[in-house]
C-alpha cells in the first residue's frame, strides 16, 4: 500500500499531494519552493565552463524546457521561485585560493589554470558564462541567489529568506544533481527542510551513473524523488485558486 508523508496542517485548504519515492508527500503551496540551481551558460550552453573542461553539455535542452513547464506551474501555484547563481568576483578571491578545497576541487578554478587565456572569464560575475540561460528570465517576486560554492546554504541568506516565509518544502530543479543540487539538499535536511528532486529536470556533471546514485541516495537518505508532470499535476488545483497579488522583488 502507498503512504503519503503529511507536511500539512487540518487548516490548510490548499494542500497538494505530489507522488513521489518513496512516498508521496502532502504540503501547502504557500510553505515551498522551487529552487533553480545553477542554470547558467557555464553549466548548460556550449562554450560554458563545463563544455571547456570536458563535460557533455549536449543533453541540457530538454532539462531546460522541462524547468520552464515546473517554474511556470510553480508561479501559478503562488509558490516562490528561487534561482541560484554560482560563481565568484572576476578576480575568484571569493573562490578561496590554495588554502581552500574549493581551488583544488573547483573543475572550473582548474581548467583556467590549465588554460590561462580563460582567466577572468569562467563562472566570474557579470560575464556571459556566470549569466543565466536565455530560455530561463526571473521575473518580478522571484529570488535571485548568488552563492559561492555548492551548496546554496553556504554563506547565502538562503536559511534567513526562508524562514521569514515559513518556507519548509524546497522542490529541486538543475545542474548538477550530483553536485550543488544534491549538496544543497544534503544541507536542508539537516536544517529541517523537506527536499524533494525533480528528476527530469536536474542535469548531472559526469556520466548518466552519477546521476542515478544521487538519485538514490537523496530517495533512500536524504529526500524524495519525483518529475515534471507530477509536479505540475500536483500544483493544478492549486494555481486554480492562488492569488494573483504582485510580489515585491528582493
Amino acid at each position: 500500500m502507498s503512504q503519503t508523508v503529511s507536511l500539512a496542517s487540518p487548516a490548510d485548504a490548499d494542500a497538494i499531494t505530489l507522488s513521489a519515492r518513496p512516498e508521496a508527500l502532502r504540503f501547502s503551496p504557500a510553505q515551498t519552493a522551487l529552487i533553480v540551481v545553477d542554470m547558467q551558460n557555464a553549466y548548460a550552453t556550449p562554450g560554458g565552463y563545463l563544455d571547456l573542461a570536458g563535460f557533455d553539455v549536449s543533453t541540457t535542452r530538454p532539462v531546460i524546457a522541462n524547468i520552464r513547464r515546473a517554474v511556470a506551474a510553480a508561479r501559478a501555484a503562488g509558490i516562490q521561485i528561487i534561482w541560484f547563481q554560482n560563481g565568484w568576483d572576476s578576480d575568484y578571491q571569493e573562490a578561496g585560493g590554495p588554502g581552500s578545497p574549493n581551488y583544488h576541487k573547483s573543475n572550473a578554478l582548474k581548467t583556467m589554470r590549465a588554460r590561462p587565456a580563460l582567466q577572468g572569464t569562467l563562472l566570474a560575475r557579470g560575464s556571459w558564462d556566470y549569466q543565466l540561460v536565455d530560455e530561463l528570465v526571473p521575473e518580478p517576486g522571484d529570488i535571485v541567489l548568488p552563492k559561492p560554492r555548492y551548496s546554496g546554504f553556504f554563506n547565502t541568506a538562503l536559511d534567513s529568506m526562508l524562514r521569514a516565509r515559513h518556507i519548509r518544502h524546497l522542490v529541486f530543479t538543475g545542474i548538477a544533481t550530483n553536485v550543488c543540487v544534491e549538496s544543497t539538499l544534503r544541507d536542508g535536511f539537516f536544517l529541517e527542510y523537506f527536499g524533494v528532486v525533480l528528476a527530469d529536470a536536474t542535469h548531472q556533471a559526469g556520466p548518466l551513473f552519477a546521476q542515478q546514485a544521487a538519485l538514490f541516495n537523496i530517495e533512500t537518505f536524504f529526500g524524495w524523488v519525483s518529475d515534471v508532470a507530477q509536479f505540475c499535476d500536483a500544483v493544478a488545483p492549486a494555481a486554480a485558486t492562488a492569488p494573483r497579488a504582485d510580489k515585491t522583488p528582493l
